[in-house]
């Protein structure tokens, strides 16, 4: 008998914002979050610049 992906059991993460552990699973709306409220205080952090991916400035006087 050869196992699914539906009979395997969910993977436990925790939650970016608090921490607090959580099934990742496709029903899941929020995920990788444990609710819309942990997910919407990362987008405000997102909108804020309290998060950031480094990068390197550009120059847009430079000419081509």
């Amino acid at each position: 008998m050869t196992e699914n992906a539906a009979s395997k059991p969910a993977r436990i993460i925790p939650c970016p914002q608090c921490r607090k552990p959580i099934q990742w699973r496709s029903d899941n709306p929020w995920r990788p979050f444990c609710s819309e409220r942990c997910k919407l205080i990362d987008l405000g952090d997102w909108a804020a610049e309290r998060h950031a991916i480094p990068a390197e400035p550009e120059d847009f006087n430079e000419e081509f």
